[in-house]
Parts: C-alpha cells; sequence; structure tokens
C-alpha cells in the first residue's frame, strides 16, 4: 500500500513594486541554500496562524519587510512536489501546499534580506512579466504563470 504524500501548509507572496500601477515590476530573490534558485518568498503557517498572518511574518522574515498592501487572493490551495534537489530539507514532508497572495510594496518600505542572523536570500531584483519567467527556478515557473494570470485576468493585475 502506498503511503499518501504529506504536504507542508504554506504561504507565498508575488509582490509587486511600489511603482505599480504605473509600472509593473516582480520581486524575485536568490535563495541562499539552493544554487540558481531564484522565487518568491514563502513559507510555512504555523499552528494555530492564519495565511493572512503567516504571510506578514514570512515577509518580516524572509525580505525583513512586510510593510504591503494586499491586492488579491489566489481562491485555491496549489500543491507541489519537492525536487530531488530540495528533498529531505523539509523533512517528512513530500512537497508543499501554498495560498498564494498579490501583494504591492508600500511607498516607505524598504527591503532588508540581511534582517535575520540565517539570511533566505542573498539579493533580489524587480523584474518585469516576461523577465520573470526567465530568472526563477525551472519547478516553480508553471505555478508562477497560473497565479499571475488569474490575478491578470481578475483585473489586480
Amino acid at each position: 500500500m502506498q503511503n499518501e504524500k504529506r504536504y507542508r501548509p504554506n504561504v507565498a507572496a508575488v509582490i509587486l513594486s511600489s511603482k505599480y500601477p504605473q509600472k509593473c515590476e516582480f520581486f524575485v530573490a536568490h535563495r541562499s541554500d539552493i544554487k540558481d534558485a531564484w522565487q518568491f518568498p514563502q513559507g510555512g503557517i504555523d499552528e494555530g496562524e492564519t495565511p493572512q498572518e503567516a504571510l506578514y511574518r514570512e515577509l518580516h522574515e524572509e525580505i525583513g519587510c512586510n510593510k504591503v498592501e494586499i491586492l488579491g487572493e489566489f481562491p485555491e490551495w496549489i500543491s507541489y512536489d519537492f525536487p530531488s534537489i530540495a528533498r529531505g530539507k523539509q523533512y517528512p514532508f513530500d512537497g508543499q501546499k501554498q495560498k498564494y497572495f498579490l501583494v504591492r510594496l508600500k511607498e516607505d518600505a524598504v527591503i532588508d534580506l540581511n534582517a535575520f542572523e540565517i539570511p533566505e536570500f542573498v539579493e533580489h531584483e524587480f523584474v518585469e512579466y516576461d523577465e520573470l519567467f526567465k530568472k526563477v527556478t525551472y519547478f516553480k515557473k508553471k505555478v508562477y504563470r497560473k497565479v499571475i494570470d488569474y490575478f491578470m485576468q481578475e483585473g489586480f493585475i
């Protein structure tokens, strides 16, 4: 009998720069623990935490800033399996079940990747839609496209 897969509850943030809507740029960051892996900030939901509470906490922990305005929320949870390169890191989970939020940085927001002792990311950039999919790690592209396309179709972007 095959064991059912276990997914870690998680939130992810599609961050638009504070220049939005005049300029549509997405925040991506280079992970400190996986070579050449660029992605959106994300992180686990602690017991008793709502997805929105986890979003603000994770943004503070990962990019040193949670001064954001929530523009939208993807209506479903999206699951994915960890690639072989990342397996074991989140043991005992096979992957993650994520709730995506679209947020815009506030005008006075300051990103500080070194706000915590062990940084999640070593560098970040703001990129346009087409550049985003050239930059992000291969196993995130399909989900990112689905989520961003939804936000575009619904008029959030």
